[in-house]
């Protein structure tokens, strides 16, 4: 397992937030709460194995 931590903002409030991400699983698409404003957080996020590079979507689930 590889845990990947990231930092970024709230799509919603722009609160400071970190995420941890698994990458064990390869591409992964989930929800999760923001700890300020509580709104839910659309989390998408694509390991390209090739160059071991990680891109992380967040966007505001309205």
């Amino acid at each position: 397992m590889h845990l990947i931590d990231k930092s970024t903002e709230c799509p919603h409030c722009g609160h400071h937030i970190h995420i941890t991400l698994d990458d064990s699983n390869g591409d992964q698409d989930y929800y999760e709460d923001c700890p300020a404003c509580c709104n839910s957080i659309h989390i998408s996020f694509h390991l390209d194995e090739r160059d071991n590079h990680v891109d992380v979507i967040l966007e505001a689930d309205d």
